[in-house]
């Protein structure tokens, strides 16, 4: 991760590259945590759904044909 941030300004049409801040450092590690605990919510919610449809012996489309 680069600790650049890129600023670009739309009237002059000008882009300002600068070091972050500490605050900002600490905000985009806070948010790459944050989506890393989001992917693995998602991914552990879909492997429970396989789950109880190999349970169930049906496909994904067999399921959502069953449920509309």
């Amino acid at each position: 991760m680069t600790n650049q941030i890129s600023i670009y300004d739309h009237k002059t049409g000008e882009t300002i590259v600068r070091e972050m801040t500490e605050d900002e450092l600490a905000q985009a590690a806070a948010d790459n945590l944050a989506s890393k605990k989001t992917e693995n919510i998602i991914a552990n919610m879909a492997a429970a759904k396989q789950a109880v449809l190999d349970k169930l012996g049906l496909t994904a489309d067999e399921a959502s044909a069953l449920l509309g």
